[in-house]
């Protein structure tokens, strides 16, 4: 038997240890590939979001590659050190130091080109899959099956240049350890774990400044130190907090001292400490990929009601124009050519200032015969009559009605000699699409020219109320979300480039916005970012599911001693099981919900800041779906494990 076929055997025969790793690594190998079968498809360039859609893709790659440097590095790391015995051994036979680290370079490369070989040929199998569920995802046209001999191509170097450069630095693992080290290998006794009172404190203090830090005037300070303090503290959490937590629940003879309680609950101080790191990493990198996840979830929800809360397919506003009646000649030429039936509503609104206290907060004004006019297609009662000096106040359930009135009085900087009475306070979401920060003020039509007057007289010009032009369109008013070939999409999408056309080229000073339009546009970017995270956070969840097989994997011997030991004092083959099963499953986990916690923590005032308050939906269906693959890898994990010590029992 020569040296190739030592190394081959090698791995052959410790198939259960490195299975987990191999199509760990495949699967990395495969996902990168189809990825680069994306970003590498001739027929890219003539689309549209094409190029864009290929960016996205590359990012995507280059955060699988560096990811998967990492997971191979530790998971090599691993593996040498639970094979310290065999290299011991290997060591008093006559092996030279050379010879066993060509064994291991020659093992982790063989492994490496497997996995290559593998994920590349899962890869093609699924590529016209993967083509089809991107296009679809992200919306743009279908792309055809190709020969992707790039994509191979590229692959196949970068990963063979990422097993080989890990394969000849994980030989400076082993050099500094001597022939006694490594026969003992994983057997040496344990110290029992230890938790500084000081750096679980520190631990504390430090989640509780990334907390409030969080919950400050948010600035890139605030976010960097959350950042750096949250990363530190949740190490501190693992490698000492949890640890303290665990020897004061020792010492509670009343709660630990029952069945197999004191067994399994001794065994996770040693498993906590022993792996704070690896948990500590799977903890960051899953509120990393769920913080991104949630984010495009919350992004992706916000558009839709903001969709669905617009009552209006197209809204054209005029700034202070110079005409009494714009042109609006296209939008009627593109609703007519649709065959649709429309309405248009026109509303003229003024900007003022509420004195208060605090100093001035603006206010939208509009005249109450306009208001009534647009009331009953925006599901809003009609306001019968006011006073000369009366008015009705409306309001978004976002803004601080007691900012404005008071004593159910407005005072306007622009008239502070008479007050407005407000004759009724309403709080309502139907006026978001006009304002949703600030106040919508109905008042006399008198009181629209005083306004005016005051403005005119401050700025020293003519001064003209803002035009907005609403435009409903029954037919695609049909309570479901459009697509990308619907009709309202369409005609959206041509106004809102002839809107972009027009900038700097006409008089008049407009903006034209499209409900159907804004949609679409927002659901392609965010399709496009959860296409990507999608694979992201599977490669992720995969990886830690690995990382702690890798582990489990390593303390199985010493586990198997301890248990066989207590089985010939009476412990049952159930006891370990349900003593076995819990260790496994906080191990699984703990990370999980640290992650989520997190994650609620950090993208909650962030989402906010952007407008987006339904926060909590997104994250808990972000980590429903990663705590069902992980129940998915807890119990194939936990079967073997378990399967494994009992042949053990006595």
């Amino acid at each position: 038997m020569n040296f190739p076929q030592f190394a081959f055997n090698n791995v052959r025969r410790n198939a259960r240890a490195y299975i987990a790793y191999f199509l760990s690594s495949a699967f990395m190998v495969m996902v990168f590939f189809a990825y680069s079968v994306f970003i590498y498809h001739p027929e890219i360039a003539n689309n549209d979001m094409g190029p864009m859609a290929a960016m996205s893709m590359r990012v995507a790659a280059y955060i699988v590659y560096v990811f998967a440097f990492f997971f191979v590095l530790y998971s090599i790391g691993s593996f040498l050190k639970s094979r310290n015995l065999e290299f011991g051994i290997l060591s008093i036979l006559g092996a030279r130091p050379s010879q066993i680290n060509k064994l291991i370079f020659l093992e982790n490369m063989l492994i490496g080109i497997v996995a290559i070989a593998t994920g590349i040929a899962g890869g093609m199998l699924l590529s016209k899959l993967f083509l089809l569920f991107s296009t679809k995802t992200i919306g743009i046209e279908d792309l055809p099956f190709y020969w992707p001999t790039k994509a191979m191509l590229v692959t196949s170097l970068s990963f063979i240049s990422l097993f080989l450069v890990i394969s000849i630095f994980t030989l400076l693992f082993i050099r500094k350890n001597n022939v006694l080290e490594l026969l003992q290998g994983n057997v040496k006794p344990k110290q029992q774990p230890k938790a500084s009172l000081l750096h679980s404190l520190l631990g504390a203090v430090l989640l509780a400044i990334g907390f409030y830090a969080l919950r400050m005037e948010l600035s890139p300070f605030a976010i960097i130190l959350a950042a750096v303090t949250g990363i530190t503290g949740t190490y501190f959490f693992y490698s000492q907090l949890s640890v303290f937590f665990i020897r004061l629940l020792q010492r509670s003879r009343r709660s630990t001292w029952r069945g197999t309680r004191l067994l399994w609950i001794s065994e996770m101080s040693y498993k906590l400490r022993d792996n704070s790191r690896m948990l500590f990493l799977i903890t960051v990198v899953t509120a990393l990929a769920s913080m991104g996840a949630g984010v495009v979830l919350a992004i992706n929800q916000n558009g839709k009601e903001l969709y669905t809360g617009e009552p209006f397919a197209i809204t054209q506003t005029y700034f202070r124009t110079s005409s009494t009646e714009p042109d609006r000649s296209i939008i009627h030429q593109e609703l007519k050519a649709a065959g649709v039936e429309y309405t248009e509503t026109r509303t003229d609104t003024l900007y003022a200032s509420v004195l208060n206290e605090a100093g001035s907060k603006n206010v939208l004004l509009i005249g109450i015969s306009q208001y009534n006019e647009l009331a009953p297609l925006i599901d809003l009662p009609a306001v019968t009559k006011l006073g000369s000096n009366e008015a009705v106040l409306l309001a978004s359930p976002e803004v601080e009605r007691d900012d404005y009135i008071h004593n159910r009085m407005v005072t306007l900087d622009e008239q502070p000699s008479v007050s407005l009475y407000i004759k009724e306070s309403v709080t309502t979401d139907s006026i978001e699409f006009m304002t949703s920060i600030i106040p919508l003020l109905i008042v006399p039509e008198s009181w629209m020219e005083t306004v005016r007057v005051a403005k005119l007289a401050e700025e020293g010009k003519e001064f003209k109320p803002n035009i907005d032009y609403y435009y409903k369109v029954p037919a695609w008013d049909t309570g479901s979300l459009p697509s990308i070939s619907s009709q309202e999409t369409r005609v959206g999408t041509k106004l809102s480039k002839w809107n972009v056309d027009m900038e700097g080229k006409s008089e008049e000073v407009f903006h034209l916005t499209s409900r159907g339009a804004t949609y679409i546009s927002l659901k392609q970017s965010t399709a496009m970012l959860s296409f990507v995270s999608i694979f992201v956070a599977l490669i992720f969840s995969v990886a830690s599911a690995s990382f702690l097989y890798f582990k489990l994997h390593s303390e199985l011997a010493a586990d198997i001693r301890m248990y066989r030991a207590l089985s010939k004092i009476g412990l049952s083959t159930r006891e370990m099981a349900a003593s076995a099963t819990k260790q496994i499953a906080v191990l699984f986990y703990i990370p999980i919900v640290v992650a989520a916690v997190q994650s609620l923590v950090v993208i909650t005032p962030i989402l906010s800041e952007m407008g987006i308050m339904h926060v909590l939906k997104p994250v808990l269906i972000t980590f429903a779906t990663y705590l069902i693959l992980q129940s998915v890898f807890f119990i194939i994990v936990k079967s073997r494990y378990i399967r494994s010590l009992k042949k053990m029992m006595v």
